[in-house]
């Protein structure tokens, strides 16, 4: 399923067909209401505030934003659809498994 937020980016006559063909149904929100895809939302919410602690932190000028946006995805914290971080997955070790030498 591929849900919008009723933009213009999946509503030309070759994407409905590509979305059709590969069985992909295809919903669209009221405009203008963001809670009604509460998960996306909050994902946006927690990218945006590392990006900026980010650059913050290490005295970047705003113009790396995309990089520091970029970085945060990579390095994101789980979520409640998601309840790993990608080195969960990439190592399968659990936090609780990891040992702190500090």
């Amino acid at each position: 399923m591929l849900r919008n937020d009723n933009g213009t980016e999946y509503t030309g006559k070759d994407t409905q067909a590509v979305l059709k063909k590969a069985e992909i149904q295809f919903q669209t929100t009221v405009p203008y209401t963001p809670e009604q895809n509460g998960v996306a939302e909050q994902k946006n919410r927690t990218l945006c505030e590392s990006a900026r602690s980010m650059l913050f932190e290490a005295n970047i000028p705003k113009k790396y934003w995309g990089e520091a946006i970029m970085t945060a995805g990579q390095n994101s914290l789980p979520s409640k659809a998601v309840n790993k971080t990608p080195y969960d997955t990439l190592t399968r070790i659990l936090p609780t498994e990891m040992i702190c030498v500090c």
